[in-house]
């Protein structure tokens, strides 16, 4: 049998083969889901446009016009950035996003940096255009450095990934560090591939997007998926200069042709409805996140404290993953994520409160065997 050659270069991610070794009875702390069901009004915009026959056809390749103004509007908002909704395409979640987005700009013989550790994707999605992606090791506070990022650009460079808030890590970047992946995209004149799938989730300080300070040479790919408890929903975008648009327009079409009808109505509703549920997720993770730095501080873990997300990711003994999973915990080892999370392993908080404390205790005594 003959196969892609770049296919051949990824294989079946190691969060995926932490759910498949664990007992149906475990509890998961390995998927990155909130535990809160979409907003109603959400969920009635879909049930309306179906009933009124308006999800039954292909939309435009870019997505319904009231979708696109209202993203429009959450970077006016939220950013202080003005983008055209001509500028702005639906796709089938944030990782379609991402997927179009390293189609549309990379091929053999570029090479991507991508942070170590780093969302699984990154790496994956960079082999499949054909691209070698670069690691670069964050700080030890788990965020990218900028100068790390400018050290590591060669004439092959033709990307560069930032993810903040971060996963695995939860970690957001200060907004001067923002600044600088702006300028250093400039003026080295490489892509700067801003993930902001956790925007709305901040716990200290504030979400700052590099398209704030750079236009050309930035594309940004979020979504609702963790804001709004849309995971299922598989409704983001991707924005950038409309020359870079049209190119991933030429992607999305033949992979998706529109993202799905319902959901774009739904994701309307989202963005322009109410928006106490954001607030009302963003305090019940941060109150989850101290409980959790709370226990490994307790436990004797070193473990950076998230300021966003709803990911920690402490340093662990060797042997710590497989008693977790021994004890019905799944978590997922820091070396699926790249070579620089050896040592850890990332943890979701996205459970209820009394589903993390029973996780915890179990860790505790799993601890105790290693």
């Amino acid at each position: 049998m003959k196969f892609s050659e770049s296919v051949e270069r990824i294989s079946i991610s190691g969060i995926r083969e932490v759910f498949e070794a664990a007992s149906e009875d475990a509890i998961n702390l390995g998927l990155g889901q909130p535990d809160f069901p979409t907003p109603s009004h959400a969920r009635q915009a879909a049930v309306e446009a179906i009933e009124a026959g308006k999800a039954d056809d292909y939309t435009g390749n870019k997505g319904i016009e009231p979708l696109r103004e209202a993203v429009s509007e959450k970077f006016a908002r939220d950013q202080g950035v003005e983008v055209a909704p001509s500028d702005i395409v639906a796709t089938a979640g944030a990782s379609e996003a991402l997927h179009v987005a390293m189609e549309a700009h990379l091929g053999p013989g570029d090479e991507v940096l991508v942070p170590d550790p780093g969302f699984v994707s990154y790496d994956a999605l960079a082999k499949v255009a054909g691209a070698e992606p670069v690691p670069v090791p964050l700080r030890d506070d788990l965020t990218l450095d900028p100068a790390a990022v400018e050290a590591a650009i060669t004439d092959s460079t033709a990307a560069f990934v930032l993810n903040s808030p971060g996963n695995p890590t939860g970690a957001v970047s200060p907004p001067d560090d923002v600044r600088e992946f702006g300028r250093i995209a400039s003026d080295r004149d490489v892509l700067c591939l801003s993930d902001e799938v956790y925007e709305h989730t901040v716990f200290d300080g504030d979400h700052r997007s590099p398209l704030e300070f750079e236009h050309e040479n930035v594309v940004v790919a979020g979504g609702c998926s963790k804001t709004y408890s849309m995971t299922g929903w598989r409704l983001g975008w991707v924005t950038g200069a409309s020359e870079r648009v049209e190119r991933m327009v030429r992607v999305h079409q033949y992979i998706q042709a529109c993202a799905s009808a319902p959901a774009q109505y739904a994701a309307e509703a989202a963005l322009t409805g109410p928006q106490d549920v954001v607030e009302e997720m963003r305090a019940s993770f941060e109150r989850r996140r101290d409980l959790v730095v709370r226990r490994f501080d307790e436990m004797g873990l070193d473990c950076p404290t998230p300021q966003g997300a709803f990911y920690a990711m402490p340093a662990v003994p060797e042997g710590f993953v497989d008693a977790c999973l021994d004890r019905g915990v799944i978590v997922v080892p820091g070396e699926a994520f790249g070579a620089a999370g050896t040592g850890r392993m990332r943890v979701s908080y996205a459970q209820n409160e009394a589903q993390l404390e029973e996780a915890l205790d179990r860790m505790e005594t799993a601890l105790a065997t290693v």
